[in-house]
């Protein structure tokens, strides 16, 4: 078993490499590590995985589902939250069906083109994730701070361009990264120290200069990560201050729990965002790397809609309706 993983681990390096006039190797296809040093516990971190994104997927999709068929959930915070689980399960189809595939399967490889669009729409629904929960935490701060002109200010039209703004923004960003990292060929080792084709390990494959590329995208990542928190807090202030001059105590407790459940993924999701993308250099620990990797791409993705179903009354009481229904349709 050793022989034969031995000999795996050498041929695509073979096979996926070229030699220039001037004797460097090109690479023309990555190989993705990803558990590779585990083989004992492929199969079980198979099932584990697999497991763990069915349930993100029946989640998301419930909530998707409760959220367009009961009308008292016709609401902007409502309709963001459905887009929130839209992204959520396109964001783990990017990354967890290839990483499962590989888990069964002794091949590897990764063509170039294929990681850098897997790249591209990573970082797309990544970035458009923090934008569109600066927006929830935006809809917040005017519904608490503004209710009388919630339905003017948040008006459909205006939700429509706001989050067509998010997406945009958020693959323009993902275009600019993945054009930086990609713009270069790749010479030297083909392993990509990970489970997906993630910046920091890509990048370090890169034949020119990566010190410039690797400046440039922690700024551009502190630009979309950090502005993005702080914003959320700028938000979660005028709210907080507006919640403790409130008269009525059943009326303090009723706003917090509003705004529990988003403040529950935004802590989560910046926090893993922040390990990974907010360091100035392009090095790391590429096991600590690929640990935390699996807590945003597994596990973030199954708590939201865990978190949105607990601690939102709301959504509760249309998904005890709906199962109402559908008992009664069935009898």
């Amino acid at each position: 078993m050793k022989l034969s993983h031995s000999i795996y681990s050498v041929l695509p390096s073979q096979a996926s490499e070229k030699q220039q006039d001037n004797g460097t190797w090109l690479v023309t296809e990555f190989v993705l590590v990803g558990f590779s040093n585990l083989p004992d516990l492929r199969t079980t971190l198979f099932v584990l995985f697999f497991l763990t994104y069915l349930v993100t997927l029946s989640g998301n999709i419930t909530i998707i589902t409760i959220i367009h068929a009961d009308q008292t959930l016709h609401t902007p915070m409502y309709r963001f939250l459905a887009v929130l689980s839209l992204s959520e399960t396109s964001y783990t189809l990017v990354t967890i069906p290839n990483m499962l595939a590989r888990l069964l399967t002794e091949s590897q490889a990764i063509s170039i083109p294929g990681c850098r669009a897997q790249m591209f729409f990573f970082l797309g629904l990544g970035c458009s994730h923090c934008f569109l929960l600066t927006l929830m935490g935006y809809d917040r701060y005017v519904a608490i701070c503004h209710p009388l002109r919630y339905l003017v200010i948040m008006r459909p039209t205006v939700c429509l361009c706001l989050g067509a703004l998010v997406f945009c923004s958020g693959f323009s960003v993902a275009s600019i990264e993945t054009s930086m990292i990609f713009s270069s060929p790749f010479c030297g080792s083909d392993r990509v120290e990970h489970f997906f084709c993630d910046i920091a390990p890509v990048l370090k494959l890169s034949c020119s200069e990566s010190a410039g590329k690797a400046l440039a995208i922690f700024f551009l990542s502190i630009l979309v990560v950090l502005v993005s928190f702080l914003l959320i807090l700028l938000s979660y202030a005028f709210i907080v201050a507006t919640i403790v001059r409130m008269p009525s105590a059943a009326g303090r407790r009723k706003a917090f729990s509003t705004c529990a459940a988003h403040l529950t993924v935004v802590i989560v999701h910046f926090g893993c965002a922040s390990i990974i993308y907010l360091r100035p250099e392009s090095g790391g620990e590429p096991g600590r790397d690929r640990l935390v990797a699996v807590f945003y791409t597994v596990v973030t993705p199954l708590l939201n809609p865990v978190v949105y179903t607990l601690r939102n009354k709301e959504v509760r009481v249309a998904l005890r309706r709906a199962l109402a229904r559908s008992r009664g349709d069935f009898k």
